[in-house]
């Protein structure tokens, strides 16, 4: 039977069809042997080795802890925190899958349904869509680079499948979920639950777990910190997912859309201000681990105290901020010409704050209106604030209308504003004085607080260790102490009358000290001329027990001999100390005359919890610690006591406490201010000046500048440690109420110093018991 000519080319077309068929078959086996070909003999032999991930160390940093496990600091170029899987919320693993691999579980590497799905997108010229799988960007980030090309592609697919073929599921998420970035310089969910919202993972919602697991397709653009408004935009398309997967129920869905989060815009924040200490800490650990330190997850746990740092923090911003006050306004930081038009106004607005350097709670702001009665400006955030009555106090002469052009306030002016109680608003400025304040333990000699200067983003210098000061008359202890030595006690009577020594006296030029209030008291006892402070007495003690004496006893205390002149005028402290120095020195009198060596550092800690250096606080000092006499710490102990009582530390009695021992300080010109003391155990120490030297003020003195911070802090520092008792160790006796050593009871004690016996009333000369010397000079 024979075609007929109509049916012909339908046979026709039939037959070339099936041979097209045929040969686009045979293509297609041709170029899979030859692509598997290439897979298995070409790729496959050149794929890396999976050490890196079957053997994954993470980069952790270097973090820093107080003694009670609140973090201080971290140091690393990445921050993360390595969280198991079996640690892993379930929510939080639900959530990623939700949005990044819904099949992770059934696919061995690549999920072909999505790979195709993919392409058939992005060839239709729809929006671009990812196939990658969790185990293809675990090869993409450990591996390879994100270059697109059709090479790394193949690679990035062979190995994935050598992952799955060489890892459980399980595993290859916990490398995902630790490794991928997030932004903010965090690496990891487990860090990034910390810098957005300041928790652990297992304390966030499923708001917030959506909220980062739609982070890995573009950490950038759904940054919540930067973007939030695409941020949340993502989130959205997480948690829609996660409902149509039946991950979450109806009610959690629409909870989690209508929940506002608070996420932190400034990125990682620590749980207390001790950044001085953190970078102390960090300098000792690099000094001894290199470049290690800021990879191997070491935690450094420091002795500090938290409720004690951020007492000491707010103590020394308050006292420091109330001593600027007290100086008056310097005028605005800057000037800048404010545009016309409202956009160009807020990008010059913008451009110029963004040129402030931040300090805590200090905020800068531009003056959009200013009046007598009242100041607008507009802050970081584009917010318009007005501010009036006592919130215009510290800047009233820059409203006046007789004001300089540099101090006046007026359109453009680049200020600070802060807000106080009740929220209200008030101008304010950065100081420029420094200040410094430290506490230790006084048997330990552990750190409890450390505050090296008003604020670490302004000066990174630190005045606690790093500053060297005159300490004025923070020093008249320790030649007191020297004096006690000498047959010297509290009861001596000292001629309080002006002294003028001749250049053979000074071995240098003439010289007339004088007491700062400029009034003598003519014979006082050695209690009383402590307790005010009198310049004079201490120079006449110092020339009794010698200059040679006495310079060599300062060593005991830890002071460095070299930093303190050899002549008279060491008595008044012309020498020069660091606060942590004069911690450790008065910690001497603190704990009955033992040295301690003050430290930072508790234990060192690797990233698997072993502990590499500890240092286990001592609770009783030993004998070979001890410097100076029992007899001559518990009576110069007294001593200081009536400084806190009666003295130039007499603020200090608003504590209510019978233990509290100190003495203020002021250099020369009030250029420091100091005090130094201790009670309950604690040495603390304050100091205050400025770093070109130049005077605090007329009406300063360390009364005024140091002395505050002190009971600021203390007041918090005591509150649940009991007053400590001191019983008067043997070989005292106490004679008209005072205690001598018992050797110097007869003809060997000092009673009188350079006081003429013949002079009309000086037969009528008497110790003066304690606690009645005059009101001391403010």
């Amino acid at each position: 039977m024979t075609a007929s000519p109509t049916t012909l080319p339908q046979w026709i077309n039939r037959r070339n069809a099936i041979r097209g068929f045929i040969f686009a078959g045979v293509a297609a086996l041709i170029a899979g042997a030859l692509l598997l070909a290439y897979l298995l003999l070409v790729v496959a032999p050149n794929l890396p080795a999976l050490d890196a991930i079957t053997d994954y160390r993470p980069k952790i940093p270097l973090r820093i802890y107080t003694a009670d496990n609140a973090l201080i600091g971290e140091f690393g170029e990445e921050h993360r925190d390595f969280v198991a899987i079996k640690d892993m919320p379930e929510m939080m693993k639900k959530s990623l899958l939700a949005i990044e691999d819904k099949r992770f579980y059934e696919h061995n590497g690549i999920d072909w349904r999505r790979a195709l799905g993919a392409a058939r997108a992005n060839l239709g010229g729809g929006s671009k869509q990812g196939g990658s799988t969790i185990t293809m960007q675990v090869a993409r980030n450990f591996f390879l680079t994100r270059d697109k090309f059709y090479g790394r592609k193949l690679n990035e697919v062979m190995l994935a499948l050598k992952i799955e073929a060489a890892l459980s599921k399980e595993q290859i998420l916990e490398l995902y979920m630790n490794q991928i970035y997030l932004g903010q310089r965090s690496f990891g969910f487990g860090s990034a639950a910390q810098t957005y919202f300041g928790k652990s993972l297992s304390e966030l919602d499923v708001a917030e777990m959506a909220m980062l697991a739609g982070l890995p397709q573009n950490p950038a653009r759904h940054n919540p910190a930067v973007n939030p408004k695409r941020a949340k935009q993502r989130q959205r398309v997480v948690l829609k997912s996660m409902r149509e997967l039946d991950y979450i129920t109806e009610d959690q869905y629409q909870k989690a859309l209508h929940e506002t989060l608070h996420v932190r815009n400034r990125g990682q924040q620590f749980d207390t201000h001790a950044e001085y200490v953190a970078e102390l800490a960090r300098q000792a650990v690099y000094a001894q681990f290199k470049e290690d330190a800021y990879t191997k997850g070491i935690s450094v746990y420091t002795t500090i105290v938290k409720a004690d740092q951020d007492a000491a923090y707010e103590s020394v911003r308050r006292n420091v901020l109330n001593y600027d006050q007290r100086h008056g306004y310097r005028g605005p930081e800057a000037f800048i010409t404010l545009p016309a038009g409202e956009e160009e106004r807020d990008d010059a607005i913008e451009e110029a704050l963004q040129r402030r350097p931040s300090s805590d709670r200090l905020i800068p702001a531009v003056v959009l209106e200013a009046g007598p009665k009242a100041v607008k400006v507009q802050n970081p955030g584009g917010e318009e604030i007005t501010i009036t009555g006592d919130g215009l106090r510290l800047a009233a002469p820059a409203l006046s209308d007789k004001a300089k052009d540099a101090l006046r306030l007026r359109p453009g002016a680049v200020i600070r504003i802060t807000q106080g109680a009740k929220n209200a608003w008030a101008i304010s400025q950065v100081p420029q004085v420094a200040a410094a304040f430290v506490s230790v333990d006084a048997v330990s000699g552990g750190y409890h607080a450390m505050v090296g200067g008003f604020d670490y983003n302004l000066q990174k210098f630190n005045h606690v260790t790093q500053a060297w000061r005159q300490p004025g008359s923070a020093i008249k202890p320790f030649v007191y102490s020297a004096a006690l030595e000498k047959g010297f006690s509290p009861a001596t009577l000292i001629n309080d009358v002006p002294l003028d020594l001749t250049g053979a006296d000074t071995g240098n030029e003439a010289w007339s000290p004088r007491n700062d209030d400029g009034k003598f008291d003519g014979p006082i006892t050695m209690r009383t001329a402590l307790a005010e402070s009198k310049n004079v007495v201490s120079v006449r003690i110092l020339r009794s027990i010698t200059v040679p004496y006495a310079h060599n006893y300062l060593g005991k205390f830890g002071f460095d001999p070299a930093k303190h002149p050899k002549n008279l005028t060491m008595a008044l402290g012309t020498g020069s100390v660091t606060p942590a120095q004069m911690a450790g020195a008065y910690a001497v009198f603190a704990n009955g005359g033992y040295t301690v060596e003050p430290y930072l550092i508790a234990r060192i800690v690797d990233g698997d919890g072993k502990i590499l250096s500890e240092t286990k606080p001592r609770a009783t000092l030993p004998d070979d610690a001890r410097v100076i006499d029992p007899r001559n710490a518990f009576v110069t102990d007294g001593m200081l006591r009536e400084v806190t009582r009666t003295g130039t530390g007499g603020a200090v009695a608003r504590l209510g406490r019978h233990d509290l021992a100190g003495k203020t300080g002021t250099s020369s010109d009030a250029v420091d201010g100091w005090f130094a003391g201790y009670g309950g155990g604690i040495v603390a120490v304050s100091w205050m000046g400025y770093d070109d030297s130049k005077s605090l003020g007329g009406k300063e003195f360390g009364a005024t500048a140091a002395l505050p911070i002190w009971i600021d802090y203390m007041k918090v520092a005591m509150r649940d440690r009991p007053a400590q008792e001191r019983p008067a160790p043997a070989g005292l006796t106490q004679v008209d109420g005072e205690w001598l050593y018992d050797e110097f009871t007869g003809d060997a004690a000092r009673r009188t110093l350079d006081i003429d016996e013949t002079a009309p009333g000086a037969e009528n000369i008497v110790p003066v018991p304690p606690g009645t010397a005059p009101a001391p000079a403010q």
